[in-house]
Parts: C-alpha cells; structure tokens; sequence
C-alpha cells in the first residue's frame, strides 16, 4: 500500500472503531485524487467500509452480528464535515441533555449552519435543521445546547425558571463563550444570556 493509505489507515486507527469520516479528514496527508484513490483501496481491501456517498466509517465489530451501524452522532458530525457546516443538538436534543426535559426526541434531528436537510446513510435516517441560533464554533457542546434551547422555546417562553436552571447547567467557561457571542445573537437571546450572567454572579 502507498505511503497516503498507510498514513490514513493510521489516523483511522488512532480514532478507533466507530469511527465515521470523509477524505475531507486527510487533506493534509497528500492530494485529494490520492485520497480517494487511497481510501477505495482500503475499502477493497476491507479495512474501511464505505457507507454513502462520500461517507466512510471504521465499523465496530460484533462477535455475532459483524460490522455494527455507526451511530447517529458519528455520521451526522461525517456529514457536517462532508458539506463544511457547523453541527449542534437539536432544540429538543437540548433540552434533554441539559436537564430541562426528561424526554427523549424521537427523530434522531440536528442543528446546523447549512440548509435544512434529510440524509439516510448506512441505514439511519438523520435530519439536519437550519438553526436559528449561531452555532460556536469554539464553545463545548452544553453551551451550544443553550442556544439551541432558547431557539427552541422562543422569545416569549423564556420565564426565570429556565435562567435559573440553565443557569445551573453550565460553567464559567461556557458562559464566557455564549458572552462573547451575544453580537451573533437576535437581541431577545442575547438578553437571555444576559439573565443567565446575573443569575451567575448576582
């Protein structure tokens, strides 16, 4: 095998089982036409699977069942990748991962700065919905769940019940990132973000 499928193969491997990716995450190791030629080798040779257009993932192996599905995460973060937009939780997502609800979204759906789409790789079905928040490129995910929360619930639903919980839900260091976002927000979220300070530190 060249040295691009071996230096591949190597980053794959650092990553582990599960793994989704497109040649977009080995533009430094050679040149596109490379890339491709290198991963259809690996997907012959069966180190790699290939899972869409595109789309390729490390599968997880199962000692009955074989190569597993990637999950949902996996492949909507390869399909970020695949189209340069940036991804986030849902609103409904959100609120789950931060406490506000104990239900569980039953669409498997996400955020993103593209445009409001539904893709079905590898036999999951993902939705992607343009986000009305700003999606930080910089922040951790609690805090990007935030946004997407207050998108979710909407200008007029926002009470001090949910500045005190979400409040609550992160720390100094997600609250200086949606801070310095405030000038990307609408100004009803920004004044969220603003409560949400005050609660903090009075």
């Amino acid at each position: 095998m060249s040295a691009v499928t071996d230096k591949i193969m190597k980053r794959v491997r650092g990553k582990g089982r599960g793994w989704a990716f497109t040649p977009k995450d080995f533009l430094d190791l050679g040149t596109r036409a490379s890339i491709d030629m290198a991963l259809t080798r690996l997907v012959q040779a069966n180190q790699i699977r290939r899972i869409g257009r595109g789309l390729y993932d490390y599968p997880k192996l199962h000692d009955k069942l074989g190569a597993l599905t990637p999950d949902a995460d996996t492949i909507a973060q390869a399909v970020a990748t695949q189209s340069g937009d940036k991804l986030s939780s849902s609103g409904a997502q959100a609120a789950n991962r931060l406490g506000i609800s104990t239900q569980v979204p039953a669409k498997t759906s996400y955020a993103t700065s593209g445009q409001t789409r539904v893709k079905k790789v590898a036999g999951r079905t993902i939705a992607l919905k343009r986000s009305r928040a700003p999606i930080l490129d910089d922040a951790s995910p609690d805090a990007n769940a935030v946004l997407q929360l207050l998108a979710h619930v909407g200008k007029d639903k926002i009470d001090n019940d949910l500045i005190q919980r979400l409040s609550a839900q992160i720390d100094d260091r997600d609250f200086k990132a949606l801070t310095k976002a405030q000038p990307l927000m609408p100004g009803w979220m920004s004044d969220a973000v603003l409560k949400i300070g005050l609660v903090r530190h009075g």
